[in-house]
């Protein structure tokens, strides 16, 4: 039997590749002599580096940069074994993890630590970029990552703006003659997780800026400084950002990342399958096993298990999910191509407890799935 293991990681918890140790080491202890392939996951956030680093033999590096609040701190980028492609997440230089909680207000932080580490790739000479912008801190149009590739926004008075959300309401100018000229010669792939457009209802600020740190007043704010950005960039540049899908991701970096050349907006976890070559592998496999920290309807938004299942259902393929909790709308990943779907939680306890046990809870989980599955062989 071919069991093919490709989770997601367990945020606070476990890598995607622990994921997998895991739900392995609980199914080898009912079949020991299958063959197992492991697929560490990821939809373009946090994870994301090491997985596409598994996958192409490649190595991590890093670097120095400007975390959310203006501070420095040491962030990472990934390279693929033929040196060729760098793969980047934005959380690692501009994440929500590194500013903290009562320090969390997206007026103020800023992506120019993502910026930065596109310039450490380019410094390697890298063909193509692969973006992840999951997981960030900021709502600032990724307007700090481009100040850090050699853009320039200005305000009525001649000024470079500053730092956050707030700052882009101040943008007069924008000039791209001091662009980093390596730029063209780079193809950027930007994973997004999430489809959302720059402003309004369903745009960056309505529905991310709260977990940021944004009050209901915050979030006024910040939606139309990013709506006065997008006409500017429209008015001055001639790029529409404004109604792009994808454009409101990580504070509208999906949006900012369009100033760039070369640059596409894709499904997160398409590249992640892409890259890991997932088809090849679970085309001749008897099951498929995928998860992630929590399963709910979002989970249908482009998230890890469903892409996973949909790439193992055009082979036909069963899918199981293992996954660290659900939501009451869990169940309608049903309806896009996961066959059966296992919490691993055993007890009630404490959040910090449940986190340091997402490991034995996981093989627990897994070994009774596989205890399902020898059943079914015998009664069928």
């Amino acid at each position: 039997m071919k069991i093919v293991i490709a989770p997601d990681s367990f945020k606070e918890s476990l890598t995607a590749l622990e994921v997998a140790d895991s739900i392995e080491a609980g199914f080898k202890q009912i079949y020991p002599d299958a063959e197992y392939v492991k697929v560490p996951m990821a939809d373009g956030g946090e994870g994301s580096v090491q997985s596409l680093i598994d996958a192409t033999q490649g190595s991590l590096i890093e670097v120095e940069v400007t975390a959310p609040l203006g501070n420095k701190t040491t962030a990472f980028l990934g390279i693929s074994g033929d040196k060729q492609t760098a793969f980047i997440e934005m959380a690692a230089a501009s994440g929500l993890h590194l500013v903290p909680f009562t320090q969390r207000n997206p007026l103020k932080t800023t992506s120019y630590g993502t910026g930065e580490l596109i310039k450490k790739a380019l410094d390697l000479g890298v063909q193509k970029i692969l973006l992840g912008i999951g997981g960030s801190a900021t709502n600032d149009g990724g307007v700090g990552m481009l100040q850090a590739l050699g853009i320039v926004f200005k305000n009525s008075q001649g000024n470079e703006i500053g730092f956050g959300g707030e700052q882009l309401q101040q943008i007069a100018s924008i000039s791209t003659e001091h662009i980093d000229p390596r730029l063209t010669n780079v193809t950027f792939e930007v994973a997004c997780d999430v489809n959302n457009p720059l402003c309004g209802e369903l745009g960056a600020s309505a529905v991310f800026g709260p977990q940021k740190g944004a009050t209901p007043a915050m979030v006024e704010t910040l939606d139309q400084a990013l709506a006065h950005f997008a006409d500017i960039v429209e008015q001055q540049l001639g790029i529409n950002i404004a109604d792009k899908a994808g454009a409101g991701a990580a504070g509208g970096m999906g949006g900012g990342l369009l100033l760039l050349p070369k640059t596409e907006l894709k499904a997160g976890v398409q590249i992640i399958i892409d890259a890991t070559n997932l088809a090849e592998k679970v085309k001749n496999a008897d099951l498929v096993i995928t998860g992630e920290g929590r399963m709910d309807a979002q989970s249908i938004a482009g998230k890890t298990p469903v892409g996973v299942a949909k790439t193992a259902k055009q082979f036909g393929k069963p899918v199981i999910a293992i996954v660290g909790c659900l939501r009451e709308d869990y169940n309608v990943v049903y309806q896009h191509g996961i066959d059966a779907v296992f919490p691993i939680i055993r007890n009630l306890g404490t959040l910090e407890e449940t986190l340091a046990k997402g490991r034995e809870n996981l093989t627990s989980s897994a070994e009774n799935v596989a205890r399902l599955i020898q059943i079914h062989m015998v009664i069928n």
